[in-house]
C-alpha cells in the first residue's frame, strides 16, 4: 500500500461526514480539543469584560456605575468563569488536542467520553452565562461560603445556578481527567517507557491524577448545599448540628489543589517550549518529574491556609503554615531547571520566548507573595484584602496565561497549518505584560493600605483613589493587549502563508505529523527509543508516512491504535476505538435536563431524565464489543497482538479503576464531613440517634457480600467457558444487590430520625443513599453482564465487561459495609 492509498483509506475510517450533522457526531480528539480551546477563550473574553466592569466601578470613590447587587454578580461570575469555564477547560482542550500527537497515538482512550465531556462543559457553561444575562447570576462569591449561600440569605435561584451549573461542568472535568490518565498510561507509542515520555505528558498525567482526587470534595459540597437549600437538610446550619466551616473544608480541599492543577499544565508548556527556544534539551528531566510528584503530594496538605482566620487550633496553624512554605521548594527546583536550560543553550528571543520571560517575572513575584501569605501573622493582616487578590492573579495569570500564550504561538502552526507572519504579536505582549503589572502590582499596595476585596465602593478619604484609578487604567491597557492577540491569531489563521512541517526544529513527535493534521494523526505508529525521537531521527516523519511503523495497513474499517505496558512501553494489545456517534450530545442533553429540573424545583420530574441517562448509558455500552474472537493480529514490525476485547488490562478496565478512585474520594470526603460534624460542630451529640436497625443492617451486609461473591463466581465461570452458569450467577448477583438496596432504604426509614431534624440524621441519610446508589450501579452492571452473556458478546477470552462489573460490585460492597459501620455505630455505643 503506497502512502496516498493509505492516507485515503485511513481518512475514510477516521473522518466525519460533512456538514453540521458530521460535526455534532464527531468524536475525533482534534475536533474536541479545538472546541474546548475556542469555547474556553470565548468564556475568557466574557470573564474579561466582567473584570473591566469591576475595575470601572472601583476606578473612582463612590462610583454609581453599577449597584451592589449587580457588583456581587459581577465578581462572582468573573471568578467562576475564570476558574471553572476558562482555566481547566483550556488545559483540557490543549491536552485532548496534543496528547495523542505527543505520544504517537491516533486518538484518546475514550473518544466518546471526550465528546460527552465537551457537551457537558458547553451546556453547563451556557447555564451560568444565561443566568448572568437574565440577572439571576450567582452573587455569593466564586467560593459560595455558607451561610451567605444558604436559603435564608440567598432565597432566589442565584446560588442554585452556581451549585448545579458548576457540578454539571465538573462532570466534564472528571471525564477529561480519567481520559487523560488512561491515555498517557496505555496509549503511547511502542517503546515509549515512562522515562521516555515528553515532560508535557508527565505534567498532564500528574494534573489529571490530582483532578481525580481533588474535584470530588467540591462536587460533594455542592450536592450537600443544594440538598440543604432544596430539602432543608441541615449540613451547614449550626442551629441543628451543622457547620459553615464544613463547606470551607470541602471547598478548599478542592480549591487549593486547583491552583496547582491550573499551574502544572502551564509549567508543562514552559518545559516543552523553553528548550526549543534555547536550542537545547531540558536540564534535569528526572529532578523535574520528582518535583512534580512532590508538589502534587504537598498540594493536598495546604487547604487550611485559606482558613487561618477562622479560629483553628494553633498546632494546626503551624502545620499548615510550614506545609505552605515547603511547597515552594519543588516549585523553585523547576524554576532553576528552566534557568539552567537557558544557560546551557543558545536562546532566541522569538515571540514565545517573550511570553516565557514574562511568566518568569510575574510568577516569581506571585510565589514570593504566596510565601508571605503562608506566614500566619502576615496572613491575619492581609486576609480578605486586595493583597490576596493581587497574589492570586500573579500566580494564575503569571503562572497560567503567560505560558499558555507562549504555547499558543508555539503550536499555532500545528493548529492552523500556517506560519506566523509579521504581526501584532509583540505589541500585544507588551500591552498585556505592562497592563497586567500596572493593574495588580498596585493592588498589593491597596491591600496593604487596608482595602477589603468584594467591596463595591469606598470613601475618598481612605486614600485609595489614585491607586485604584491607575489599576483600572492598567486593566484596560491589558484588555487592549488581549484584543490585539485575538486579531493577530485571526490574521495568522486566515491570511498567513502555509507553514513547513516543523518550523521550530523541535524533537517531539507532534512535529512528525503533517500539518494541518490528518484526522488519523499518523499513517503508521513509531517505535520510540528516545525522549525526542524526531531530533534523533529527522527522517522519522517520512518513514511513518511510508508505513514503516505499526498498524500501517487499515483493516475491517476499525479505528486502531496501540496500547502498551504501563511502565516498560512494550507492545500490549491493539485498541479498537468507537466511531462517530450522536450518543455523547444526546446523553449530555439528557444529563442537562436532569440538572435543569433540579434548578427549577421539579424534583419528581427529574427522575425522567435520570432514567433516560441510565437507558443511554446502557445503549452506550451495548453498541461496543464483538461476538467473535480474532486472536493475535499482525501489527507490523513482524509482531502480532490481541485486540483490547481479548486482552487483560484494556483501557476500559483502567478507566473504571480511576473512575472508582474519584468515587472513593467522594466517599472519603463524605466520611470526613460526618466525622468533622461529630467532633467540631455545635449542638452535638444529637438529641435523637439511630434506634435499632441492626437486623436490617445485617441483611444489607449479607446481601451485598452475596452480590460480591456471586459476581466473582460469574467472572470465574465465564473465564472457564461455562457461559450459561456465568449468566445465571450474574442474574443472582443483581438480585442480591436489589435486596441490599431495599434493606438500606428500609434502615433509613425505620431507624434514623427525619433528615431535617439534625445534621446527624442528614449525614446518616446521605451515607445510606450513597450506598444504595452504588448498589443500584452494581445491579445494573450485573444485569448488563447477564444480557451480554445471553447475546454472545462474552466468551472465555472476551472478559472485559465481566471484569468491569466485578470492579463495581467489589467497590459497592466495600462502600456499603463502611457506610453501615458508620451509621450503626451510634446505636451500639453506650
Amino acid at each position: 500500500m503506497n502512502a496516498l492509498r493509505r492516507h485515503r483509506a485511513l481518512t475514510a475510517i477516521w473522518g466525519s461526514a460533512p456538514g453540521w450533522r458530521g460535526s455534532i457526531a464527531s468524536v475525533n480528539h482534534s475536533d474536541i480539543g479545538r472546541r474546548f480551546i475556542l469555547a474556553a477563550f470565548a468564556f475568557f473574553a466574557i470573564g474579561g469584560v466582567l473584570a473591566m466592569m469591576i475595575r470601572a466601578q472601583l476606578a473612582t470613590p463612590g462610583s454609581a456605575f453599577v449597584g451592589p447587587d449587580i457588583y456581587n454578580q459581577l465578581f462572582t461570575m468573573h471568578g467562576s468563569i475564570m476558574m471553572f469555564l476558562f482555566a481547566i477547560p483550556m488545559f483540557e482542550g490543549l491536552a485532548l488536542y496534543l496528547l495523542p500527537k505527543l505520544l504517537g497515538s491516533r486518538d484518546m482512550a475514550f473518544p466518546r467520553l471526550s465528546a460527552y465531556g465537551w457537551w457537558c462543559y458547553l451546556f453547563g457553561g451556557s447555564i451560568l452565562i444565561a443566568s448572568l444575562a437574565l440577572g439571576v447570576a450567582p452573587d455569593g462569591g466564586w467560593f459560595m461560603y455558607t451561610p451567605l449561600s444558604s436559603r435564608a440569605y440567598s432565597p432566589g435561584v442565584n446560588a442554585d445556578v452556581w451549585l448545579l451549573g458548576v457540578t454539571f461542568v465538573e462532570i466534564s472535568a472528571i471525564a477529561a481527567a480519567v481520559e487523560i490518565t488512561v491515555s498517557i498510561l496505555k496509549l503511547r507509542a511502542p517503546g515509549m517507557r515512562l522515562d521516555r515520555m515528553p515532560l508535557f505528558a508527565w505534567y498532564l498525567l500528574i494534573t489529571a491524577l490530582m483532578m481525580i482526587v481533588a474535584f470530588p470534595p467540591l462536587i460533594l459540597g455542592s450536592i450537600l448545599l443544594e440538598v440543604e437549600r432544596a430539602f432543608d437538610w441541615p449540613f451547614f446550619d449550626p442551629a441543628r448540628g451543622g457547620s459553615p466551616l464544613l463547606w470551607q473544608h470541602l471547598f478548599w480541599l478542592f480549591g487549593h489543589p486547583e491552583v496547582y492543577i491550573i499551574f502544572l499544565p502551564a509549567a508543562g508548556v514552559v518545559s516543552t517550549v523553553l528548550p526549543v527556544m534555547a536550542r537545547t534539551r531540558i536540564l534535569g528531566y528526572g529532578w523535574i518529574v520528582a518535583a512534580l510528584l512532590a508538589m502534587a503530594f504537598l498540594s493536598f496538605g495546604l487547604w487550611v491556609h485559606h482558613m487561618f482566620a477562622t479560629g483553628i487550633p494553633h498546632m494546626a496553624l503551624g502545620f499548615f503554615s510550614a506545609a505552605s512554605a515547603l511547597v515552594a521548594i519543588p516549585t523553585a527546583l523547576q524554576v532553576f531547571a528552566w534557568i539552567g536550560t537557558l544557560w546551557n543553550g543558545r536562546p532566541e528571543l522569538k515571540l514565545p520566548m517573550l511570553y516565557l520571560l514574562g511568566f518568569f517575572l510575574t510568577f516569581v513575584i506571585g510565589g514570593l507573595t504566596g510565601v508571605m501569605l503562608a506566614m500566619v501573622p502576615f496572613n491575619w493582616q492581609a486576609h480578605d484584602t486586595h493583597f490576596v487578590v493581587a497574589h492570586l492573579h500573579y500566580v494564575l495569570v503569571g503562572g497560567f496565561i503567560f505560558p499558555m500564550l507562549a504555547g499558543a504561538y508555539y503550536w499555532l502552526p500545528h493548529f492552523t497549518g500556517r506560519a506566523r507572519a509579521a504581526s501584532l504579536g509583540k505589541a500585544a505582549f507588551w500591552l498585556i505584560f505592562l497592563g497586567f503589572n500596572f493593574t495588580f502590582f498596585l493592588m498589593h499596595l491597596t491591600g496593604l493600605l487596608g482595602m477589603r476585596r468584594r467591596v463595591h465602593t469606598y470613601p475618598e478619604e481612605m486614600g485609595w483613589a489614585w491607586l485604584n484609578l491607575l489599576s483600572s487604567i492598567g486593566s484596560f491597557v491589558m484588555a487592549f493587549g488581549f484584543a490585539l492577540f485575538a486579531i493577530d491569531v485571526a490574521l495568522q489563521i486566515f491570511w498567513s502563508r502555509r507553514s513547513r512541517r516543523n518550523p521550530w526544529n523541535a524533537g517531539t513527535l507532534e512535529w512528525a505529523i503533517p500539518i494541518p493534521t490528518p484526522v488519523y494523526n499518523i499513517a503508521s505508529l513509531p517505535h520510540v527509543q528516545d525522549r525526542e525521537p524526531l531530533a534523533t531521527d529527522p527522517a522519522l516523519a517520512v518513514k511513518l508516512a511510508r508505513g514503516e511503523g505499526y498498524l500501517a495497513v487499515p483493516r475491517h474499517g476499525w479505528r486502531e491504535t496501540m496500547a502498551v505496558e504501563t511502565t516498560t512501553g512494550a507492545v500490549d494489545h491493539v485498541v479498537v476505538l468507537p466511531g462517530n456517534t450522536r450518543l455523547p450530545i444526546i446523553t449530555a442533553a439528557v444529563t442537562g435536563s436532569f440538572f435543569l429540573c433540579l434548578l427549577f424545583g421539579f424534583y419528581w420530574l427529574a427522575l425522567v431524565p435520570l432514567a433516560g441517562v441510565v437507558v443511554l448509558a446502557w445503549r452506550w455500552a451495548w453498541v461496543l464489543g464483538s461476538r467473535e474472537d480474532f486472536g493475535p493480529l499482525p501489527i507490523g514490525q513482524g509482531q502480532a497482538a490481541l485486540t483490547h476485547r481479548e486482552a487483560v488490562g484494556a483501557p476500559g478496565w483502567w478507566g473504571s479503576v480511576f473512575l472508582l478512585v474519584a468515587d472513593g474520594t467522594l466517599l472519603a470526603s463524605l466520611l470526613f464531613g460526618y466525622a468533622f460534624l461529630w467532633v467540631v460542630a455545635p449542638n452535638w451529640p444529637p438529641p435523637a440517634r439511630i434506634e435499632g436497625g441492626l437486623l436490617l443492617g445485617l441483611m444489607a451486609s449479607a446481601a451485598t457480600l452475596a452480590g460480591m461473591w456471586l459476581q466473582r463466581r460469574s467472572l470465574a465461570a465465564a473465564c472457564a467457558g461455562r457461559l450459561i452458569s456465568a449468566r445465571h450467577t450474574a442474574t443472582a448477583a443483581a438480585a442480591a444487590q436489589a435486596v441490599s438496596i431495599v434493606a438500606l432504604m428500609s434502615l433509613g426509614i425505620t431507624a434514623l430520625p427525619g433528615p431535617e431534624t439534625h445534621a446527624y440524621a442528614a449525614a446518616g441519610w446521605a451515607l445510606l443513599i450513597y450506598a444504595a446508589l452504588h448498589a443500584a450501579i452494581a445491579l445494573l452492571c450485573s444485569a448488563f453482564v447477564s444480557a451480554r452473556l445471553a447475546s454472545g458478546h462474552v466468551s472465555g477470552t472476551r472478559l472485559l465487561e465481566p471484569s468491569i462489573a466485578r470492579l463495581f460490585s467489589d467497590y459497592s460492597g466495600a462502600a456499603t459495609l463502611i457506610v453501615l459501620v458508620c451509621v450503626l455505630a451510634p446505636a451500639m455505643a453506650p
